[in-house]
């Protein structure tokens, strides 16, 4: 694995022999690293709004899901 920094970006780069599920778990990862690192939100906020994502979604699929 070879890693470099340029003036505007990291290159990383991995052999084609690795995991690509692995590997795409990583870059995930990255992604989400990019998308949240300018915000402000709490983590009590975020648990509790996949709470209720998570609730009102069941409430609507229950149901469905257990006939």
């Amino acid at each position: 694995m070879i890693i470099e920094r340029t003036n505007t970006e990291i290159l990383i780069r991995i052999p084609n022999t690795i995991d690509i599920d692995g590997i795409q778990r990583a870059i995930n990862y990255i992604r989400y690293k990019e998308l949240t690192a300018d915000s402000v939100a709490k983590q009590e906020d975020v648990d509790q709004l996949a709470d209720e994502i998570n609730k009102s979604w069941w409430e609507k699929n229950k149901d469905r899901l257990l006939k």
